[in-house]
């Protein structure tokens, strides 16, 4: 094991009005502690997952974490960074401090404040993430970004506008499950399906509800060495863990095949002795739905080219073969991007023990989480499984 969950919090999702990146922290920071059953004194060290880019004026996030308890002051805290996969790093990061024997308990913190920024710098921020020098070019967008690589995917193998109208209406379906989601509202496949005033085309072929929200939120969790997890009320074991980084240039990679999801995936299910057959849900990166359907392949669920089939003929929805983000996923949970990876893996941890936030998965034992930074280029699958 890569290290076991044993305690975790998770705001709700959304326009957080009341709400700063302050308090954000230092709640989930506290309710995850006190979730897992310690108190801040047992705590080895603290890894602060935080995009930013200029979305908040808080741009040293890391020490806000030790206002959760008095008795945090003078632990390691860090704070790292990988775009829309920054939770996912932050949570590698504990795993290796714990694997390296320099500590024990590390409490993972992701978090993002973007919806007091204003939309252009929220649209510039963003765009950071892509390959500056040949992809942001005047007024582009991350969504604009996507809107091409479903472009060249709809070329190659035809027009998948149905297909992306159904992700997008199951992940708002299970949404309304989810209490912490965002969007928790069922838009039904007609209207997702439907260009019109409410549904407006944003990045040509992607309409509105192809796109993930911009969102505020924070989530974190406990990760514990085994010795400690042997003591604790519930311990969700972090089986096997990759990371795959691809070449930034779009230009470089074939876009309608996200390679480095495809290594990380078999990287993972390798380590894990696992097969994708062997998982009882996936939780996936759908910041558009186009990503989502080629993650289908990706992952190995369908050869190239015909995810498609595996929404059209139920595979994943809960019930069918692989369950795809029962959480509601981005699309309806939200995307604050330095909490989303976090937020995934307690998404999965809460499935797993029985408690989900979304829709149940009856007997779930073992998980598969896919977070990525950018469009396709650092990627990383965790797999999860309930010791207890």
């Amino acid at each position: 094991m890569h290290g076991h969950i044993i305690g975790w919090a998770h705001t709700r999702f959304g326009k957080l009005d009341v709400e700063t990146l302050e308090s954000l922290v230092v709640r989930v920071a506290a309710d995850a502690i006190a979730d897992a059953g310690l108190a801040p004194a047992d705590i080895d060290e603290i890894v602060v997952g935080h995009f930013n880019q200029g979305l908040d004026p808080q741009g040293f996030p890391a020490s806000l974490a030790l206002q959760a308890g008095d008795a945090l002051r003078f632990k390691p805290a860090t704070r790292v960074e990988n775009a829309c996969a920054t939770g996912s790093a932050a949570i590698r990061q504990a795993s290796m401090a714990i694997g390296a024997g320099r500590a024990r308990t590390v409490l993972v913190v992701g978090v993002e404040k973007m919806t007091a920024a204003p939309a252009s710098l929220v649209q510039q921020a963003l765009v950071s993430a892509s390959y500056v020098a040949e992809e942001a070019e005047e007024g582009g967008s991350f969504a604009g970004i996507f809107g091409r690589i479903a472009q060249l995917y709809f070329q190659r193998y035809g027009d998948q506008s149905d297909a992306l109208a159904r992700i997008a209406a199951k992940n708002h379906r299970n949404g309304t499950a989810n209490p912490l989601a965002h969007m928790q509202k069922d838009l039904g496949l007609e209207f997702c399906a439907t260009v019109s005033d409410r549904n407006p085309i944003v990045a040509g072929p992607l309409r509105r509800t192809d796109c993930s929200m911009v969102s505020d939120g924070a989530a974190a969790l406990v990760l514990a060495h085994g010795d400690v997890a042997v003591g604790a009320a519930k311990s969700v074991g972090l089986r096997a863990q990759a990371q795959v980084n691809d070449f930034l240039p779009m230009g470089r990679r074939d876009m309608t095949r996200f390679e480095g999801c495809t290594v990380a995936w078999n990287a993972a299910l390798a380590q894990a002795g696992l097969t994708l057959a062997d998982l009882d849900f996936v939780e996936t990166h759908d910041c558009f739905t186009i990503a989502e359907l080629i993650e289908y392949e990706a992952m190995g669920l369908t050869p190239p080219g015909e995810g498609h089939r595996a929404i059209a003929e139920g595979w994943t929805e809960v019930g069918g073969r692989l369950p795809v983000n029962p959480s509601g996923g981005l699309k309806a949970k939200g995307h604050p991007i330095g909490a989303t990876g976090v937020s995934m893996h307690v998404m999965a941890a809460m499935q797993l023990m029985g408690t989900p936030a979304g829709v149940p998965v009856p007997g779930a034992t073992k998980a598969g989480v896919f977070n990525m930074g950018g469009a396709a280029v650092a990627n990383y699958v965790s797999i999860l499984e309930r010791v207890r």
